[in-house]
């Protein structure tokens, strides 16, 4: 098991919902912008989204494109954003723990 891979699948829909609250985004533009951060398979982001808008987080639309066929956009949902803005606060704390612990690790 890679651990790297744990790491962004545990990252994963946190940066979706950020990146969707800046605004919306077309699945192809998600995986884009993730992807100048970290190194996630296309393949891992559309199950991703699909459950992000079963569980109410997300809407999707239709809108039509210039360069082919429409492109269905991702839209953050009250809700989302409420989940979004938890998940910040649990990524912190979760984040300044872990630092926590391998400094004092770190430091024996």
């Amino acid at each position: 098991m890679d651990i790297n891979v744990q790491f962004k699948k545990g990252a994963l829909e946190l940066c979706i919902l950020v990146l969707i609250h800046e605004r919306d985004r077309y699945g192809y533009e998600l995986a884009q912008s993730v992807s100048e951060h970290i190194e996630v398979a296309e393949g891992a982001l559309y199950p991703l989204l699909r459950r992000l808008v079963n569980e109410g987080y997300c809407t999707t639309y239709l809108q039509e494109s210039t360069e082919g066929p429409p492109r269905k956009y991702y839209k953050l949902t009250a809700q989302g954003e409420l989940h979004m803005r938890e998940l910040i606060v649990e990524w912190k704390h979760f984040v300044n723990s872990v630092s926590s612990l391998i400094e004092k690790g770190s430091q024996s």
